[in-house]
């Protein structure tokens, strides 16, 4: 019997793609460069980082009326009062002017977007000595600590409008017409400005804790200063224009017109409120970004 022999057979040569060079070379360049300095907010990176920011709006909102027993509320119970308040004082025993709209209604118009800006100027203000171990331990834009802080106290003034309206309807008061489409202009107003203001008093806690203090005297001053208890057109002319450097004053001014169907502001006025708020978020972004490395040591 023969015993064949069995010869080896070569594998079949898999066949490899040809890879070339091109195939390894990447369409992206990236340029490492120190952040910049000037007035400017990195949109590119806050959109990045907006998960975040969606956390930290909600652990507010949910930490804001935590262990409270009558909760959210508060929100339509403080201008409620602080109307009362106001309306008692001012309105009975002082005797301030109302314009052409009923003294209750102008009074709760000027309660509801004084106190966002209150509360948001508070809150944007201490956003980073609040957030101690997010600051020195993790990174992400900064900015974003005072933005948060500005958008939460949304949630009070929203859901303190059905006072506004509720009031709106007893008096029988309603918009004049397509004005009340700039209500959100003027808003969008008040929060600029309390974000500069947060940028500027946020940095500033940093290095000196005495800003926690001088926020709730100023606050209490603000109000008088806004006209938030009068008609600011009823008050003498020259007067009017002072208080047109308070950015606030076109705020409630404006609502007025937009919401109540008050006296139309002065558009000179607005314009010199809406320059005072623009520079503000200005020279407040640029102190922010200029402390923004410091933040972590010095805090």
């Amino acid at each position: 019997m023969s015993s064949s022999k069995l010869e080896p057979r070569e594998a079949a040569a898999t066949p490899v793609p040809s890879v070339s060079e091109a195939d390894f070379r990447v369409d992206r360049t990236v340029v490492i460069k120190p952040a910049s300095r000037m007035p400017h907010l990195d949109v590119a990176e806050l959109w990045h980082f907006r998960e975040l920011l969606q956390t930290l709006v909600w652990r507010d909102v949910v930490v804001r009326y935590k262990q409270t027993f009558l909760g959210i509320a508060w929100a339509i119970l403080v201008p409620i009062f602080t109307a009362v308040v106001y309306i008692i004082v001012f309105g009975k025993f002082a005797n301030f002017p109302a314009g052409e709209v009923s003294y209750p209604v102008l009074v709760i118009g000027g309660v509801l977007p004084m106190q966002y800006f209150a509360s948001s100027l508070t809150g944007s203000s201490l956003s980073l000595a609040g957030n101690l171990q997010l600051v020195t331990k993790v990174y992400f834009p900064r900015a974003l600590l005072p933005l948060a802080a500005v958008i939460v106290p949304m949630v009070d003034l929203i859901v303190g409008l059905p006072v506004l309206v509720a009031l709106m309807w007893n008096y029988e008061t309603w918009p004049g017409g397509t004005e009340v489409l700039l209500a959100p202009a003027f808003l969008g107003l008040a929060f600029m400005t309390a974000l500069g203001a947060g940028f500027f008093l946020s940095a500033l806690n940093v290095r000196y804790r005495d800003v926690r203090y001088m926020i709730p005297v100023f606050l209490q001053v603000l109000p008088l200063l806004s006209g938030v208890m009068y008609a600011v057109e009823e008050i003498p002319r020259k007067w009017q224009w002072i208080l047109a450097f308070n950015p606030m004053t076109a705020v409630i001014a404006g609502l007025r017109w937009a919401v109540l169907d008050a006296s139309a502001p002065d558009l000179g006025q607005t314009a010199i409120g809406v320059a005072v708020a623009l520079v503000l978020f200005l020279a407040g972004l640029f102190v922010f970004r200029s402390s923004e490395p410091r933040f972590a040591d010095t805090i």
